[in-house]
């Protein structure tokens, strides 16, 4: 019996040491990823001799001061306003015109209009900016929330694409075809039948360019002005020539990732299940 036992004894043993080292792996490996981020938020709560002193570790006396001059200054608060809008209208005004092209990009096989999706996805938004800002220059547009808000679809109208085409040729197209059979068209039963089942891949995609909107600086800093001027904008303007405000610089950091992170948790179940849907269908 215990000879028996011995090599289930073994596997079982060799399982356990595997977890725990598969366990250890990734706590290692996040806490890697994790310490510039405990560092930005602990040097929120610093003073700027705090942050630059290296015998200032974790425990130190909090202060809120950098906090709250940020705040008082305004310019931290009116830019998240702006990130925000243009985020919001940006990524749904993509969602809008891209789920609707990629379900006939992937369900009608049009391969030479989804390699040119590529093709705009790997052209360097920055080649563009002289064309940009001359075309925007002489529309009187330079400096609103509308050549912005264009500005940010023009990447995120292809990044939506491209995840949503995948996932659309993932779907059973028997479903489709069985709603036609009923008397819907084409376009309705991909309204009634397809898009809600690619709710979990919109929202992937949608979550992905939002936060692309919310971090661009290159886009913000050539065509925003002090009225539509966005969050990175606003942290770049803590560094000056004879000496950057470190505390300040940290506290806005920290306020402006609050957003991105309430985001991603309140969409992580769909999150989880448009990034792993790919890797199941198909």
């Amino acid at each position: 019996m215990s000879a028996a036992a011995s090599p289930v004894a073994r596997r079982t043993a060799r399982r356990t040491y595997a977890g725990w080292l598969r366990g250890l792996a990734i706590a290692v490996v996040t806490l890697i990823f994790a310490l510039p981020v405990i560092w930005m938020f602990a040097a929120a709560f610093k003073t700027n001799v705090q942050v630059t002193d290296p015998s200032v570790g974790l425990w130190f006396k909090p202060t809120l001061d950098n906090f709250r001059s940020i705040v008082e200054a305004g310019q931290i608060v009116r830019s998240m306003g702006n990130s925000l809008l243009i985020g919001v209208v940006s990524t749904v005004l993509s969602a809008v015109i891209a789920v609707p092209a990629a379900w006939a990009v992937g369900r009608f096989s049009m391969h030479r209009t989804g390699s040119l999706i590529l093709v705009a996805r790997i052209v360097p938004a920055i080649s563009l900016l002289v064309p940009w800002y001359y075309l925007f220059a002489k529309a009187g547009l330079v400096g609103s929330y509308t050549v912005l808000i264009l500005s940010h679809m023009f990447v995120s109208v292809p990044l939506i694409m491209w995840i949503m085409i995948s996932f659309f040729a993932g779907l059973p197209v028997e479903l489709e075809e069985a709603a036609r059979t009923d008397g819907l068209s084409a376009f309705g039963a991909f309204w009634r039948i397809t898009l809600p089942l690619a709710a979990p891949g919109t929202a992937t995609a949608s979550l992905l360019a939002f936060v692309f909107s919310w971090n661009n600086f290159m886009f913000a800093l050539v065509f925003a002005d002090d009225r539509t001027q966005t969050v990175p904008v606003t942290l770049f303007n803590f560094i000056s020539y004879a000496s950057t405000d470190w505390g300040g610089l940290m506290a806005a950091a920290t306020l402006i990732t609050v957003p991105v992170v309430l985001a991603a948790i309140l969409g992580q179940k769909y999150l989880v299940a448009g990034l792993t849907s790919g890797a199941t269908k198909g």
